[in-house]
């Protein structure tokens, strides 16, 4: 009984693969690939951020075992976790970078004239959070934290009327707050 696309391959058809492939040119994305190009990789992590997964591993997991419907979701093949890992360290990041910047500016103008709850202020209002996520020194050397341990620092700045960053700083542990600002 055919109940029509999935899900994620509906969802995959949001995405403008028109201004992604105009970000992987920008930044020679493709150059000397093969079979796992930057799409590809979009998608795989993509699917993986949809659901909820934490590690590549499961990644490589969960697409593996739906192997028989990855045609239908969109997806050309199943990889390696190894496969996954090489091209994330090897990709520009600046592809993805530049990818969400745009689809922030899509999204933006939508949520303009939405209210702020519990609020009547027509004004912008923004929002700074900062996480700090722990890590080894021995492999992030330049990210120095409190106490000679290692840590990399988010600092987020969220419209609140649309619960979208605006700006995402990523730092060594000891950068404060009111230097993102």
């Amino acid at each position: 009984m055919d109940s029509g696309k999935y899900v994620f391959s509906q969802l995959l058809e949001f995405v403008d693969s028109y201004e992604f492939t105009k970000c992987v040119k920008r930044y020679n994305g493709d150059y000397r690939v093969r079979d796992f190009n930057c799409w590809s990789q979009f998608v795989q992590l993509f699917f993986g951020q949809l659901t909820s997964l934490n590690s590549l591993r499961d990644i490589c997991l969960c697409i593996k075992a739906h192997r028989r419907k990855l045609y239908h979701l969109g997806i050309k093949q199943h990889v390696n976790q190894s496969t996954i890992s090489r091209a994330n360290e090897s990709r520009d990041w600046r592809i993805f970078a530049d990818f969400g910047d745009f689809l922030i500016r899509l999204v933006r103008p939508l949520y303009l004239d939405s209210p702020i709850p519990d609020m009547d202020i027509d004004n912008e209002i923004f929002a700074l959070d900062s996480t700090t996520i722990s890590c080894s020194i021995n492999l992030l050397i330049w990210a120095e934290g409190k106490y000679s341990n290692g840590a990399v620092k988010v600092h987020t700045l969220i419209d609140l009327r649309c619960t979208i960053p605006t700006f995402i700083l990523i730092t060594d542990g000891k950068y404060h707050d009111s230097n993102a600002l």
